[in-house]
């Protein structure tokens, strides 16, 4: 990396007119006082440059999904504090919002090196509106209809008075069970809550708590009496959790705002959750989060009473979990950078940028998971999505294959080949490495999104087709998710997959689920067919979507937006029948990671909005209220800490 050079990029959304199209204009300014020559300018989006692109000014010399690279004219010289201007007029979809433009970029020199280049957030022309950033805290308000600070809300609550508000809870578990809960609060509490000292010993002032196992409950559900005594009951050491979160919510809402909310003199709350799925599904593919991260994640998710976390350990731009068998994966597949099989793609710069979870670290996280009542649901996206696979896997391919297909992201040739023995030697092979690391009942293959021309240039695919009767990838995609699941079902394990897994009939209904993500109508006939389904629509649940169609909200925009209460708000099986009601197991969000090359992204993207779909997962239709949702929002963990400044 050379620091000879200083440069800048800035970058303006141009939207179609009546009488001129849509523009992405890059401005580069050189800052030093030399001039440059014989160099190109490499970017990274999450927005893509079309390769079918008018570009005016440069020329695009390659283009890998979002990352672009462009060389002046012939001759061109940059002098010292002049700038060279690029035009590009076609991009795969229109920007609509100011993270979809260029967040990372770098100049490749004459003799190779690379020199950085510092980038500003991509302004719409005529917009001036500041660029949002970080989660937006609602106010908990002076006066509310509840007196509790308690999310999600409980089934039954009935209390009266008000007591002194107790400085922590001291708590005395009463068997084996209660005694693990009563640990994995007080560790979850210090991780997320680490000065307010909300479990003490009496001598600190904690109020007694009793906890203890007792039959009539159901495996979440729990209990809480207040009076000379208080006392958290439930059948299982879940429950037992809940009531003490719930018990945690109280105190806080208590302390932080007295003038608001109360600890209950007396009374009971009884409570259990009217879905079995209660999820969130993180990518750390397009993004990698480290250890710290996804164990914090969990500790909110709990806070939530979330009980699902979908980990999307593989997609095209990278691999995220160790193989001893294949240590490629992580050796390639983990990192990107200039000169590297993977280039920089969606915010990483030239130097080497990525991670890996180690099988260490992965049971450290399932140990914290299980602590808190989470099924940690891995996914190996596959047969799709793969191109960070065969990137360091290339035996994988059909030597014989000719062509390129692309996906919809603009990765060529993705898709592992289901006529190939190796591919299911592959798949095996990591099958046994990962059901040994995880042991959720449940495996994701994800199955979603195969081009429509895949493997068509591949001789093997083109006779095994035949084989089958058939000229159709969708196909030749259910061939492999047979032996897949087959493979997985003879394990004892549940395929879980996305809603295209249902195409060409190749999977089977008695052992899986899908996650409907289009829409909660094709989620209603997918349950009709017979399949299990957790709906997650990607115009609704899906947060990498922004808060609103502003283009100073982060995120993405091609699934339309989903502010807070609309989310809160929506039934996910409106219109169902009693008999498609019967298939559906819950809901979850999903969180693409495109947009979020900065933390404050995350935030603002992910809360409120992972609680609001906590409500829908927990608290009856009937006695949701997003008014006294947003009044006690604001007392929810964040990830980050990152607050909107609006």
């Amino acid at each position: 990396m050379t620091s000879r050079y200083a440069f800048r990029l800035a970058t303006a959304w141009h939207p179609a007119k009546d009488d001129e199209p849509l523009a992405y204009v890059l401005t580069l300014t050189n800052l030093s006082d030399e001039p440059i020559r014989d160099f190109r300018l490499c970017v990274s989006g999450p927005g893509r440059i079309d390769p079918a692109a008018s570009v005016e000014g440069a020329t695009l010399t390659a283009r890998l999904s979002n990352h672009s690279e462009f060389a002046p004219p012939v001759d061109f010289v940059l002098q010292p504090k002049t700038s060279w201007t690029i035009t590009a007029r076609g991009l795969s979809y229109p920007l609509r919002h100011w993270t979809d433009g260029g967040t990372t970029a770098y100049l490749v020199l004459a003799d190779g090196t690379t020199a950085p280049v510092a980038i500003t957030p991509t302004r719409a022309i005529g917009d001036n509106a500041p660029l949002k950033r970080g989660a937006e805290i609602y106010p908990v308000p002076v006066s509310v209809d509840v007196p509790l600070s308690i999310v999600p809300w409980p089934q039954a609550v009935s209390i009266s008075g008000r007591r002194c508000v107790p400085l922590g809870l001291a708590l005395l578990p009463r068997d084996d069970e209660a005694e693990r809960a009563a640990d994995t609060f007080e560790t979850l509490v210090q991780s997320l809550f680490p000065v307010e000292g909300i479990v003490r010993s009496q001598a600190e002032g904690g109020l007694p708590v009793t906890l203890r196992v007792a039959e009539g409950f159901k495996a979440e559900a729990y209990a809480i009496r207040f009076g000379d005594q208080t006392e958290v009951t439930a059948g299982s050491r879940s429950g037992l959790l809940y009531g003490l979160i719930t018990l945690g919510q109280i105190l806080r809402g208590a302390r932080l705002h007295p003038e608001t909310f109360v600890f209950p003199l007396e009374g009971e709350i009884r409570d259990e959750p009217t879905m079995r799925w209660r999820g969130t599904h993180l990518d750390v593919a397009r993004q990698f989060y480290g250890s710290a991260e996804i164990s914090q994640f969990l500790n909110i998710l709990a806070w939530n009473k979330l009980n699902r976390f979908h980990w999307h350990l593989s997609d095209d731009e990278a691999w995220r979990v160790e193989i001893d068998a294949y240590p490629e994966l992580v050796s390639i597949g983990a990192w990107r950078g200039h000169g590297l099989p993977i280039p920089p793609l969606l915010g990483s710069g030239p130097e080497a940028m990525g991670g890996y979870y180690t099988k260490v670290a992965i049971r450290e996280i399932i140990r914290l998971a299980d602590d808190l009542g989470i099924d940690v649901v891995p996914e190996i996206d596959m047969p799709g999505h793969c191109y960070s696979v065969l990137q360091s896997l290339p035996w994988l391919c059909d030597p014989q294959e000719t062509g390129e297909y692309f996906s919809i992201q603009g990765f060529p040739d993705n898709c592992l080949n289901p006529a190939r023995e190796e591919t299911y030697q592959f798949v095996e092979t990591i099958l046994d490495e990962l059901l040994e690391l995880f042991p959720s009942k449940t495996i994701h293959v994800g199955a979603d999104e195969v081009p429509a021309d895949a493997w068509t240039g591949s001789p093997q695919a083109k006779a095994r087709l035949a084989q089958l009767g058939s000229d159709n990838a969708a196909v030749l995609q259910a061939d492999f998710l047979k032996r897949v699941q087959a493979s997985l079902t003879k394990r004892g394990r549940i395929t879980g997959a996305w809603e295209e897994a249902a195409h060409g009939g190749g999977i089977d209904k008695n052992h899986c689920y899908l996650n409907g993500w289009h829409t909660v109508e094709i989620s209603a006939k997918l349950a009709t067919e017979g399949y299990d389904i957790v709906v997650c629509p990607g115009p609704v649940y899906y947060l990498d979507m922004a808060n609103s169609p502003d283009w100073s909200e982060p995120g993405a925009g091609w699934a339309g937006w989903s502010e807070p209460e609309k989310l809160y708000n929506f039934d996910p099986v409106e219109g169902w029948s009693t008999s498609q009601k019967e298939r559906f197991l819950g809901v979850q969000t999903c969180i693409w990671s495109e947009p979020m090359t900065d933390r404050a992204v995350f935030d603002r993207l992910v809360f409120p909005r992972i609680s609001a779909l906590a409500e829908t997962g927990w608290t009856r239709p009937e006695a949701k209220s997003w008014s006294r949702f947003k009044a006690l929002a604001g007392l929810m963990p964040i990830l980050y800490g990152f607050r909107s400044e609006a």
